[in-house]
């Protein structure tokens, strides 16, 4: 499945679906980091359990997978650099994944990356990102690793 970008609409749509809003203000399930252009190691893995109760799909039409309310991380990104940036989870199980970026974009993936797995590649800007990495059963939850790394292309 190809990466999907939402634009956020404005308050027409905000007034129109509040009670669907993923709670991206809470306290993130496995942590927060703040990675600068360069940062090292590179990639920056964090482990975690993938999955959750909340059915993306009706959250944003072209996400997969079950999420929790809360984000699984939060990513501080300190600058624009001259590289983009690869978020993407690493799992033996089927896994999906959604990104809030700084500016209310909202990013979604399922198998674009090596081995089905999920990524989104974004030309980032400053600022906070919630990352959210879901499974396809409600409740299940599968070990899984985030990775977070800068590369030269999409």
């Amino acid at each position: 499945m190809k990466t999907t970008l939402f634009a956020a609409v404005g308050l027409a749509l905000a007034a129109a679906v509040p009670a669907v809003a993923q709670d991206y203000n809470s306290t993130p399930n496995y942590g927060e980091v703040r990675l600068s252009p360069g940062f090292t190691p590179d990639p920056h893995l964090t482990s975690m359990r993938a999955g959750g109760t909340i059915d993306a799909s009706t959250r944003f039409e072209a996400c997969r997978g079950f999420i929790t309310e809360q984000p699984d991380m939060r990513l501080y990104w300190d600058g624009k650099g001259t590289m983009n940036l690869r978020i993407s989870a690493i799992s033996n199980a089927d896994t999906t994944i959604v990104v809030n970026g700084p500016n209310g974009e909202w990013y979604c993936d399922d198998d674009s990356g090596d081995d089905s797995n999920p990524v989104v590649t974004l030309s980032p800007v400053a600022g906070r990102y919630e990352i959210w990495v879901g499974t396809y059963s409600s409740g299940d939850t599968k070990p899984a690793v985030v990775s977070i790394s800068e590369v030269t292309n999409f």
